[in-house]
């Protein structure tokens, strides 16, 4: 037993000491924190917000070309200057000024789909027995893939739960070299997919009948 001891003790020994000579050996090749960064920069530097020389479009607002979208259903890109215009704030959304209040008008403009105009999140309470409530509805079974019991209608206002335009909208166009070339081709099951989204009346309403 204790003969099995030593040898074990020695194995680990050897072990330990060639592990710390590879890595000692290998130091001079090891990546650095700023090498990983495509901003050259540390990886928990935030004060390098955005990488050097890499500007976004500046094309006003109406002057510049839509984007295709990344994916069928993707947040259409922004491909106009934003100066000014972000944050969106409480009481400053100049977003809603073209692509809500202007786009039934403007047809060049691209108008924000049904879906924005939708609460898909029921009032919930409890009622007095402890049954859950959706919409003033109760409910049984709050798991149904159905919506059992709730209505969920499309309104005619942006409802304010997109109001936050930039949190999945992002400005785009930039003139910058990838470090890996993008070889994604995406595929659109909607023949303007690339341009318009595809959440309209029947569409996104198809599988959920609650609708009343």
């Amino acid at each position: 037993m204790l003969k099995r001891t030593k040898l074990i003790t020695l194995s680990l020994i050897a072990g330990a000491t060639i592990f710390v000579g590879c890595v000692s050996g290998s130091s001079n090749n090891m990546v650095s924190a700023e090498q990983l960064s495509y901003r050259n920069t540390a990886l928990s530097d935030e004060s390098a917000v955005m990488t050097p020389g890499v500007q976004y479009s500046k094309a006003a607002a109406g002057s510049s070309k839509v984007m295709k979208r990344a994916f069928q259903d993707a947040p259409p890109m922004i491909p106009h200057d934003t100066t000014g215009m972000l944050p969106i704030t409480q009481n400053n959304n100049q977003c809603i000024t073209c692509h809500v209040d202007s786009a039934p008008y403007d047809k060049t403009i691209p108008s924000v789909p049904v879906s924005h105009m939708t609460n898909f999140r029921p009032a919930t309470a409890i009622a007095a027995d402890g049954k859950v409530m959706k919409n003033g509805k109760k409910v049984d079974n709050t798991s149904s893939d159905k919506l059992s019991n709730v209505s969920i209608k499309a309104g005619k206002t942006l409802y304010q739960g997109r109001f936050n335009c930039s949190q999945c909208h992002a400005p785009q166009d930039m003139d910058v070299k990838l470090i890996t070339p993008n070889n994604f081709k995406p595929e659109f099951t909607s023949k303007d997919g690339a341009y318009k989204s595809s959440w309209d009346d029947t569409k996104f309403m198809e599988d959920i009948d609650t609708t009343k």
